[in-house]
């Protein structure tokens, strides 16, 4: 009896174990996803507040995203070889913290670095949740309803931010923006604690390619930089042709350092061999441009071209928050009978048709005939989209390089989230000219928010032509395992 008892509970603590593993990454992922959007609604009071210029207030964002994105590979490398958990716990720590420092910011210097620490934990944080997502769930039924909750916080974190941005930003003050998210990493520190089972490395090799995570991130912040400053300097300038230049030389070292590394690389280049896992990452990048830059463009026309405040905005925002997490639901729901790629076409062009929609925007509008349908038909569409795209990157990946998958998806959509906003916005401030007025900005919104759409069509060409047919749940074949590094290779 007693014996019967023993399995009884290890069986209920099988059991359990997912489904505290899949709560702490549903809250972690929540947060990521919150701090984001919670600043958007909140720029122009960071702007008045701490004197921030129109170009340099969008790096408030690019700090953020620039090494979220690239540092998410060394991320996630180093979850596969010092362990899930133990990267996780660290990444919130440095969050938390660089979320108080930002809160007391007196210059925007400082906010701006703040912003960079946190776009460093969560670099550390993001992938390992994904990657312990991944390895909980990793086929099947089970599989397709954790993605479906992991992309329904996802969606609920980015849309609810913008609500609870103009709520603080309107009666508590732009600082609480940062602030907010002191109090939310404690809570995911503790689940954390809690519900993630201690791990071992499942990757073994030599230390991850630091020097390849600065080519990276250097690499891609000089592209971004010298897109944003397309506002002051042509791009046929020699400023502009010089940065971009340096950015290219810098990409293409970063190439080369991971072909010729004798450390463990920070990414094989034979992972993109996988069909599912380049075209989702492709699909990602375009996706993240399009997302991050219609955000940023409707939180400005609902407040600098119809007049809402702060706090309107942000409830403004909420159709859209709930028309994610439907979407996210009908996905899960026809994820057991249509193939992801089915849903990635689906849902990239029902997104573009809202943007699109949006594009249609007017000076004298209102948000109930300008804003609200548009936001309804883009928010299912995105919702398709989420889980599909997670699931499709990680499919097929061998146990020791879910990490890096993770961290690679997740690279691909900040990177794309930062490039799209400096060409997007520096497009739309052409388009707006030097006479700013309700209707000169309304054209330059209108501008960006059709060049989004275009975006997303170009993601439904990815899925539709990179992608198989079939492969409902499981994408890909397996990969093969990765072949042995030159250092363990000779031991």
């Amino acid at each position: 009896m007693a014996r019967k008892e023993a399995e009884k509970a290890t069986s209920a603590g099988a059991v359990a174990g997912p489904g505290l593993t899949l709560a702490a990454v549903a809250v972690v992922q929540f947060m990521v996803s919150l701090d984001l959007s919670v600043v958007n609604v909140g720029l122009p009071e960071i702007a008045d507040g701490l004197g921030f210029g129109a170009a340099g207030l969008t790096w408030v964002i690019h700090a953020y995203a620039l090494t979220f994105g690239g540092l998410l590979l060394l991320g996630g490398k180093a979850a596969d070889r010092y362990g899930r958990r133990r990267v996780l716990l660290g990444g919130l720590g440095l969050f938390g913290l660089a979320s108080l420092l930002g809160g007391f910011a007196q210059a925007p210097g400082q906010l701006v670095a703040a912003r960079a620490a946190q776009g460093i934990g969560a670099a550390a944080l993001a992938p390992a949740a994904l990657a312990l997502l991944t390895s909980t769930f990793p086929s099947g039924k089970p599989r397709i309803r954790a993605f479906g909750v992991w992309s329904a916080m996802n969606a609920a974190g980015g849309a609810f931010g913008v609500l609870a941005g103009g709520l603080l930003t309107e009666y508590a003050g732009w600082r609480w923006v940062m602030f907010v998210n002191v109090p939310m990493a404690a809570v995911a520190l503790a689940l954390a604690l809690r519900g993630v089972p201690g791990d071992r490395a499942t990757a073994r090799g030599g230390r991850p390619d630091v020097l390849g995570a600065v080519l990276a991130t250097a690499g891609l912040t000089l592209l971004v930089f010298g897109v944003v400053r397309t506002d002051r300097y042509a791009w046929t300038s020699p400023v502009t042709l010089t940065t971009l230049a340096l950015a290219v030389v810098l990409l293409a070292a970063f190439v080369l350092a991971e072909r010729a590394t004798a450390r463990e690389p920070l990414v094989r280049l034979g992972l993109f061999a996988n069909r599912a896992v380049a075209a989702a990452n492709g699909y990602n990048l375009l996706l993240g441009a399009a997302m991050a830059s219609a955000f940023y463009f409707m939180s400005l026309y609902l407040q600098r071209v119809l007049g809402n405040g702060a706090a309107m905005t942000g409830l403004m925002f909420l159709p859209f928050a709930l028309g994610v997490v439907a979407g996210s639901v009908i996905a899960i729901k026809l994820g057991y009978r249509v193939a992801p790629r089915t849903l990635l076409v689906g849902g990239g062009l029902l997104t573009a048709a809202g943007f699109a929609w949006f594009g249609l925007i007017s000076a004298d509008g209102s948000f109930a005939v300008d804003a609200l349908g548009p936001s309804l038909v883009a928010s299912v569409g995105f919702g398709l989209c989420l889980g599909p795209v997670v699931s499709t990157a990680t499919a097929g990946v061998a146990p020791e390089e879910t990490g890096t998958a993770s961290g690679l998806l997740n690279s691909s959509r900040q990177i794309g989230a930062s490039l799209g906003l400096a060409a997007l916005g520096t497009a739309a401030e052409h388009r707006t000219g030097e006479t700013v007025t309700p209707a000169s900005l309304n054209d330059g919104y209108a501008l960006g928010l059709d060049l989004s759409a275009l975006l997303l069509v170009a993601a439904a060409v990815i899925a539709l032509t990179v992608l198989r047919r079939g492969g409902a749940s499981t994408g890909e074949a397996a990969h093969p395992p990765a072949p042995a590094h030159p250092e363990t290779a000779t031991r």
